[in-house]
């Protein structure tokens, strides 16, 4: 066998492959990456073995790379230099996609993305107008979205086929966006316009690249991968994570809708516990709502355990001993998306590439018993985050697993003195005194009328922080909001949306509705 011969792993039998192809592809890959030729020596000589190469056979070939020494840092850093040696050879694929297939609504997001990354470009040719770019990288955020449902998705579906290499590669090329998008928005804010303008250019080509990557090998080599059946699956996954510009893709084969899909998870939790209850002889037919099992304190039916974990105020997660992820808690509050589509996965592979040493290191030292508990805390936009990673073990102290604790702590470290009468609505009389606070100091400018009145250009988010009730006002308004009951989504979407924005989403006169607001705002007022 050539010494380049791919291994028999799930990925090629998936992919009907030449393997001599494969073979002079590899040769030539790998004595470019050990530095044997050229680039210029490389693209000739694939010109020569090569007519072409589809998307299923440079994403097999990037697969093998490490077989021969050539390490995921490599391949990350080199990835532009390893798809230019490929350069008029690679064969798009040209796809024809039902409306709701999830690579179809990858596709549209793909294209919006597109959009953006074209008005950047206009702008950078124009007179620099701050609030314009502001507008512009609020949207950019949605990106994200679209990353997280690649990575909770899309990426397990690989790894399930002994190919990691999407999780490893991109997820860290992703990375590279959110940061240097991050540092961008800093020098935007804080007014530094020049370095801001010099970032762009880098950022635009990183994005296209990215976008590139997807449309060329990502997508078209999910295709042959992945059969219907878990498209289905993960439609249903989909939505829980939400979907990025304000994309409602339509339903696809009868993949369950977000409200079902609770429900069906729920049930797939109640049948693992009645299997546990099977194992231990308690039998595997009991009624979960009325059957009550010995915890530790206490006896609880399965229902009630699972009612327990879904209305917790924290999330969690559980990585077993053999650090794959086998529980998430599914509140609707979840700081970050998580989705089935991660139960099953290795722990590793559900981290950047950049935090994974970090990860290994926290549960080498827990299953060494050096350590039992490690905490972090972030700040992200208006958010404070605590997460805490402990160890769990059994009565004889051998190690069992890892669980992760996380919780938006931005409100508990703001409360001061002490609350020894009962209210019910804490946060909600916050607000309300905030509101009143901003409402009184316009007062004293003598600008009360212009703080109370709603305008087009308003950002939804700032609007419900001082009136709350108007967040279900604005869901009931149009049929085209209903998405938008995702707690995820919703968060997304009013950090960024204006009034404006949401009249042309939901098919609404800007003049209508922001009428029906401020209606709303009087009649609050005079109830109070």
């Amino acid at each position: 066998m050539n010494r380049y011969q791919g291994s028999k792993n799930e990925m090629g039998k998936i992919i009907v492959a030449d393997m001599k192809k494969i073979d002079r592809i590899m040769e030539i890959k790998v004595d470019f990456l050990k530095g044997r030729i050229t680039e210029e020596e490389a693209k000739l000589k694939l010109r020569n073995a090569v007519d072409f190469v589809t998307a299923d056979e440079f994403a097999y070939c990037e697969h093998q790379l490490t077989k021969y020494g050539v390490s995921d840092d490599t391949i990350t850093e080199r990835i532009e230099e390893i798809r230019g040696i490929f350069d008029g050879l690679l064969r798009k694929s040209e796809v024809n996609l039902p409306k709701g297939h999830p690579i179809n609504t990858y596709l549209l997001e793909v294209r919006e993305i597109r959009v953006l990354t074209q008005r950047m470009k206009e702008q950078l040719s124009e007179k620099f107008i701050k609030n314009q770019w502001l507008e512009l990288y609020d949207q950019l955020e949605d990106m994200h979205i679209h990353f997280a449902r690649k990575q909770n998705q899309l990426f397990p579906r690989f790894e399930d086929k002994d190919f990691d290499k999407p999780s490893k590669v991109m997820w860290s090329l992703e990375n590279a966006i959110r940061d240097r998008m991050k540092a961008a928005k800093e020098a935007l804010l804080d007014d530094r316009d020049q370095a801001f303008l010099s970032m762009q250019e880098d950022l635009i080509v990183l994005i296209e690249d990215m976008m590139d990557k997807e449309e060329e090998v990502l997508y078209p080599t999910a295709l042959k991968m992945i059969s219907d059946e878990e498209f289905i699956d993960m439609r249903r996954g989909d939505d829980e994570i939400g979907y990025a510009f304000g994309i409602t893709p339509e339903d696809y084969k009868g993949a369950s809708k977000p409200d079902q899909n609770l429900s069906q998870d729920s049930a797939s939790f109640m049948d693992d516990l009645k299997q546990l209850m099977a194992k231990h002889g308690l039998g595997g037919s009991v009624d979960p709502s009325d059957t009550e099992l010995e915890v530790s304190r206490g006896k609880l039916t399965l229902e009630q355990i699972n009612l327990i974990f879904q209305h917790l105020p924290v999330d969690l997660s559980f990585v077993d001993e053999n650090e794959l992820v086998k529980f998430y808690s599914d509140t609707p509050h979840r700081i970050f998306p998580r989705s089935p589509g991660v139960i099953g996965r290795k722990v590793e592979n559900c981290h950047p590439r950049e935090s994974v040493s970090t990860v290994i290191e926290i549960v080498e030292a827990f299953k060494s018993g050096k350590e039992d508990e490690a905490e972090f805390w972030l700040e992200i936009g208006d958010q404070f985050i605590y997460i805490v990673f402990v160890a769990l073990r059994d009565e004889n102290k051998k190690f069992r697993g890892v669980l992760e604790i996380m919780q938006d702590v931005t409100r508990i470290r703001s409360l001061e003195g002490s609350q020894r009468l009962l209210s019910w609505n804490q946060q909600e009389q916050d607000q309300k005194k905030e509101q009143e606070k901003v409402e009184t100091q316009s007062e004293d400018n003598g600008n009360s009328d212009s703080n109370s009145k709603i305008t087009k250009d308003m950002v939804v988010g700032e609007l419900i922080s001082h009136y709350p009730y108007l967040k279900d006002e604005l869901l009931n308004l149009s049929p085209k909001f209903s998405k938008l009951k995702n707690p995820i989504l919703f968060k997304t979407m009013a950090s960024v949306a204006t009034i404006e924005m949401i009249a042309e989403r939901g098919d609404l006169e800007i003049d209508e509705l922001i009428a029906k607001l401020q209606a709303r705002i009087e009649k609050e007022k005079k109830s109070v």
